[in-house]
Parts: C-alpha cells; sequence; structure tokens
C-alpha cells in the first residue's frame, strides 16, 4: 500500500518525465526547424491556407509586450519558469488524472518555450495560419501543447462528473 507521500512522490516524478519529454520534443523540432528546414531562412507554402514561416518572438503571446519583454529577456523567462514550477505542482497536487495531464502539457508547453527564451533571447515560432487576407500570428509545438492543455482544463472544469477520479491512477 501506498503512502500518501510515495503517492506524491510518484505523481511528481511521473509529472516531471512528462514535462521534459514535451520540453525535449518541442525543443528538437524548433532546432530542426532552424537549422535543417529553414536555412535559409524563407515561407514554405504548405496549404492554402498554411505555411512554415521563421519568426522570432521577444514578447508574450501573439508578440505582445515585445518591447518591454525584449529588453530583459531572461528575467522573463526567470519569471516563465517561475510559472511552470507552479503548474508543476498544481499538476502533481490534482485529484483527477485528466486535470493532472491537462495541466502537465500546458507546464510541459511553457517548459519549451522557456529555455527557448533562455537560450535564444526569443520564441522560436514557425507555424503560420491565414485566410481571406487575415493571418493569426506565427506559433510553435510548445504553444499548440499550452492551448490544447489549457483548453482540456476548461473542458474538464464543466465536467458533471467532476468529481469522481476516472482513468489509470497516478
Amino acid at each position: 500500500m501506498k503512502t500518501p507521500l510515495n503517492k506524491i512522490a510518484g505523481r511528481l516524478a511521473l509529472v516531471l518525465l512528462w514535462v521534459a519529454a514535451l520540453c525535449v520534443i518541442d525543443l528538437t523540432v524548433k532546432h530542426l526547424v532552424v537549422t535543417e528546414l529553414m536555412d535559409p531562412p524563407r515561407i514554405i507554402p504548405v496549404t492554402p491556407f498554411f505555411n512554415l514561416m521563421l519568426t522570432y518572438n521577444t514578447g508574450i503571446s501573439f508578440g505582445l509586450f515585445s518591447d518591454t519583454m525584449g529588453s530583459a529577456p531572461r528575467m522573463f523567462a526567470l519569471l516563465q519558469g517561475i510559472i511552470v514550477i507552479g503548474l508543476i505542482i498544481w499538476s502533481v497536487m490534482a485529484r483527477h488524472n485528466a486535470e493532472r495531464v491537462s495541466i502537465t502539457a500546458v507546464a510541459g508547453g511553457a517548459s519549451g518555450n522557456v529555455v527557448d527564451r533562455f537560450w535564444n533571447l526569443s520564441v522560436t515560432d514557425y507555424l503560420d495560419f491565414h485566410a481571406f487576407g487575415w493571418s493569426w500570428p506565427a506559433f510553435n509545438l510548445a504553444d499548440v501543447f499550452i492551448v490544447c492543455g489549457a483548453f482540456a482544463i476548461v473542458v474538464i472544469s464543466f465536467r458533471k462528473d467532476s468529481g469522481t477520479n476516472s482513468g489509470a491512477k497516478a
């Protein structure tokens, strides 16, 4: 029988493993995009509404506050790192597996962007969706992890059976 401390340690190990895996996947894709796909930098049309295009975001989501954040990127990365630690703690303490997985996805994606910002002083973006003269700001795989995880957290919060733990125990 697992003690509460052993249960928390097991959850922490699993959450950290998944956060690290998502971070490594994101950083690997960014590295391949920069060194292999976008050498030299260019726009690669994939579909009529989707391009691969290399950009560097010095601000927060969608380039907001680029001037402010661009002046102290490592300080901003440190702040984001503290938020990731908070997400990891929240994930470990989550009572439901679906909630834990969702929060871990957000933490994993955020950690990829934190490491990228700390190393490169910006976040590498390369996915560009556009249609009818409208263009969504470029983003990356880490952003996909963050948005999917956040969306799942919202959906989970509206479930009627949110008081029960479904799925395998972590």
